[in-house]
């Protein structure tokens, strides 16, 4: 695991943990990156490192945050039913069964918050949800070397009044949470891997949701190739790759909520709402 924090890149393998030198963007572009951190654990003066008590800093460095809508089916039927008086229920079916996937803009690094940070709600939303998600994090030539965990806040109700308003429901200060660090990988966490989504209100839990990796319709390398396509990423990119877990409708985010999202060997991901 690759950590962010004011110290600089924090590396973990198994009880070893070790300040690796490079910046982040760097760091995130280099060729052969996990043999390079586990050759720099071995020089790297020991470090007491507990992810808990840490200071983490988003694992983000100049890179843009992307995502991909309508990748699972229970995503599908969310997005029908929240824009179905507009007319354009059917817009994500079609989404949901075409070749082309709906890559869209999620975040630039300034909107982008850390584990144990906070996450908001727009002023001018009434129905906010958090969506967990597993996001891929991509080199600037392309190639998919870790993953993380997203929050990929959504303003529902301005969605659902008119598709074309996603940019609006999506893209605001703090609209993104990623972490808590990067699982630098050749290959993505098993298909049976669940996301688990619990928000807390009040000390109790108000919703508690899961669905696994192996409910994603489309490949993480598919994905990456129409991201891709006449598009390029000097600093490299995250894209992150949808949910599978969307409250009901009656549900809505309220300030203080405190949202976790799991995804296992990566870590918890966890927000406060503001």
């Amino acid at each position: 695991m690759l950590y962010r924090t004011k110290k600089g890149a924090v590396a973990v393998e198994g009880e070893r943990a070790g300040v690796i030198e490079g910046d982040w963007d760097a760091l995130f572009n280099r060729r052969g990156l996990r043999a390079h951190l586990a050759k720099s654990l071995k020089k790297a003066r020991p470090l007491k490192f507990d992810v808990q008590r840490a200071a983490l800093l988003p694992p983000i460095g100049a890179q843009e945050v992307w995502a991909a809508g309508v990748i699972y089916y229970r995503s599908r039927d969310a997005r029908m039913e929240e824009s179905k008086e507009a007319g354009g229920g059917d817009f994500y079916s079609r989404v949901y069964s075409a070749e082309r996937p709906e890559p869209f803009f999620k975040a630039t690094p300034h909107r982008v918050t850390g584990h144990g940070q906070t996450v908001r709600l727009r002023k001018d939303s009434k129905w906010n949800v958090p969506e967990p998600e597993l996001a891929l994090a991509i080199n600037a030539e392309g190639k998919i070397f870790g993953y993380t965990v997203c929050n990929d806040m959504s303003s529902r109700d301005i969605e659902g009044e008119n598709p074309l308003y996603l940019p609006q429901a999506k893209v605001y200060d703090q609209c993104c949470a990623l972490g808590p660090g990067l699982l630098v990988a050749d290959e993505m966490p098993p298909k049976s891997t669940a996301i688990r989504l619990q928000i807390i209100r009040g000390g109790v839990s108000a919703f508690i949701g899961a669905t696994a990796l192996d409910q994603l319709k489309r490949t993480p390398e598919s994905l990456v190739e129409f991201l891709f396509r006449d598009n390029s990423f000097p600093k490299g990119c995250f894209l992150s790759t949808g949910t599978g877990v969307v409250p009901g409708d009656g549900f809505t985010l309220e300030k203080g909520d405190v949202i976790h999202i799991t995804i296992d060997p990566i870590g918890k991901l966890s927000s406060t709402v503001i």
